[in-house]
């Protein structure tokens, strides 16, 4: 992955937008525009101390962990663990995602879009991309493809119908690839079993 277009948080997936009132997304930190075009690595790398990974050992364990949590985890204070919290976010050394089984919005059809585009219409492809609310994902890649995204649509008609006319008519598109998911079993963190989510911790109990 090079570049990435659109992905991570819930609220950068264009589909979700209304989902959720204004204020629940003010409490999920959602403020901005869900165009989420990044570096996969920056130039300028972090460096972690014993505190940083005591505090992200306790966050992995914990999303929701309250600050005051976290710091007796990291041996520190709510306010120091804040602040540096937000630092790690901000340089995306931290990611904190939200899991939605898109099947209980309705969403049947996923699938994978491997598009080779001429060269000098990655960009402008990707960040259309991004702005598509079928598309949860968007990224430029290396490769024989060189951008690789993941739709979601109500069912195989939706996916044959924005994959051949508004992916297709994109200018710059050479080929792409469309790849259906049969059976989506596993996300980042979670199972999934039809349309909900199974927290494998309790799958293995």
């Amino acid at each position: 992955m090079l570049r990435q277009f659109v992905g991570g948080r819930g609220h950068y997936w264009t589909a979700l937008h209304g989902v959720l009132s204004p204020e629940q997304e003010a409490m999920l930190g959602s403020d901005g525009s869900p165009f989420a075009e990044v570096p996969v690595v920056t130039r300028d790398p972090a460096h972690l101390t014993e505190e940083d990974e005591r505090l992200l050992d306790a966050l992995a364990a914990d999303g929701r962990a309250s600050f005051v949590d976290l710091a007796a985890a990291a041996g520190s204070t709510p306010g120091r663990v804040s602040r540096r919290l937000d630092a790690l976010l901000r340089r995306r050394v931290v990611h904190i995602d939200v899991e939605i089984a898109a099947a209980a919005l309705g969403y049947h059809a996923r699938a994978n879009l491997w598009l080779r585009v001429h060269p000098s219409a990655v960009k402008t492809v990707g960040r259309t991309l991004a702005e598509e609310p079928e598309i949860a994902f968007a990224a430029a890649v290396s490769g024989p493809y060189n951008l690789h995204a993941v739709a979601h649509c109500r069912d195989l008609d939706e996916l044959f119908e924005f994959t051949s006319d508004r992916i297709g008519s994109m200018a710059g598109l050479q080929s792409m690839e469309v790849s259906p998911v049969l059976q989506h079993i596993k996300q980042a963190g979670t199972l999934l079993s039809g349309d909900r989510l199974i927290d494998p911790s309790r799958r293995r109990a």
